[in-house]
């Protein structure tokens, strides 16, 4: 049977109605993260802006309620890179990397052992049934080691919680054991957890090649590949012949549907190297948005699915800054849009 092929087009369409970019959704921010595959947090302003670009009708304390009621909550996952996620999502997810990302933290760290980092994670145990605990706290039980202090969490799997990491209070340096805070995980195989993930990918920025799943969760693809085997795929290639595999029944759009004017925070994982063939960041703008200045990206907005330039926001206002020229009706859009966005910030 002949494999169909998939432009471009059909590709950043596919990412923009996934990641609830060609319409806002009506949902709840639980429902919205698992649906977009999730969302970077490691500057806790990014989180809020990236689900109000997605979801109609939130407000600032919509998100940090949701955080306090334990509805979502902010973790290492993916990359070893701070997520955030539903409550439901947290466990599969984690248990899906868990390996992955212990090696991955590892393997730069040649004075650190997976056996002396899982013993400190045994000793500090108990004293995170007694509650949340800081930074600095944890600092001092770890003999003031910054490297102990980042990596024992994902031995004992800690998750970071209010008041910290939030638009309030933006600094995320309050811990709690997962176990604790959400409830241990029960009944999850690891073959389940696996095709979890895959699932998760796929419903937010697929149809994706093996590799590029494999590059979003941190892991090497022979480790992917045994839950693509076992799940039931749609398959097609891309312009260039590379295999696509996509969930059964996930929206795929007219590649000329249109899109509206967005605006994207830093560290949206819609721009980062696992999207490419979807070309939301066209080639010519990536060093613009990702350098050896910004790692963590600048803030971009979206004309026609496309990153066209850069704002920030300012004594009440968004300054835009277009990679060239606009139509009239276009800025007046971006405008109308920035208006609102400020009044966000607000």
């Amino acid at each position: 049977m002949a494999v169909r092929t998939l432009s471009r087009r059909h590709l950043n369409r596919a990412l923009l109605a996934r990641q609830m970019l060609l319409e806002r959704a009506s949902t709840t921010l639980p429902r919205a993260l698992e649906r977009m595959g999730c969302l970077q947090a490691q500057y806790a302003p990014s989180m809020y802006i990236g689900l109000w670009s997605r979801v109609r009708g939130i407000e600032r304390d919509d998100v940090t309620r949701a955080l306090e009621q334990r509805k979502i909550v902010q973790g290492s996952l993916m990359r070893v890179t701070i997520h955030l996620v539903s409550a439901a999502d947290y466990w599969p997810l984690a248990l899906a990397i868990r390996h992955g990302r212990r090696e991955l933290w590892l393997r730069p760290r040649k004075d650190y052992s997976e056996r002396t980092v899982a013993a400190a994670a045994k000793r500090l145990r108990p004293r995170f049934a007694e509650g949340p605990l800081s930074r600095a706290e944890l600092s001092e039980l770890l003999d003031k080691d910054p490297i102990m202090v980042n990596g024992v969490g994902l031995w004992l799997e800690l998750v970071r919680v209010p008041p910290s990491g939030t638009w309030e209070r933006r600094r995320a340096d309050l811990y709690a054991a997962a176990e604790d805070w959400l409830g241990r995980p029960l009944g999850i195989t690891q073959d389940e957890a696996a095709e979890h993930l895959v699932r998760r990918y796929l419903g937010g920025f697929g149809p994706a090649a093996p590799a590029a799943i494999a590059d979003w969760a941190g892991l090497p693809p022979k480790e992917i590949s045994p839950a693509l085997e076992r799940m039931r795929l749609r398959h097609f290639k891309s312009e260039d012949g590379e295999e696509l595999v996509d969930l059964p029944r996930a929206p795929l759009p007219d590649p000329e549907t249109p899109a509206p004017v967005r605006f994207l925070p830093t560290w949206d994982a819609s721009l980062l190297v696992h999207a490419r063939r979807t070309q939301i960041l066209p080639e010519e703008h990536r060093p613009r948005v990702f350098n050896a200045r910004t790692p963590q990206s600048v803030a971009t907005f979206l004309v026609d699915g496309q990153v066209a330039g850069t704002w920030r926001y300012d004594k009440g206002k968004l300054r835009i800054e277009p990679f060239g020229k606009l139509h009239k009706a276009t800025r007046r859009e971006l405008d109308e849009e920035a208006g609102r966005l400020a009044a966000f910030h607000d």
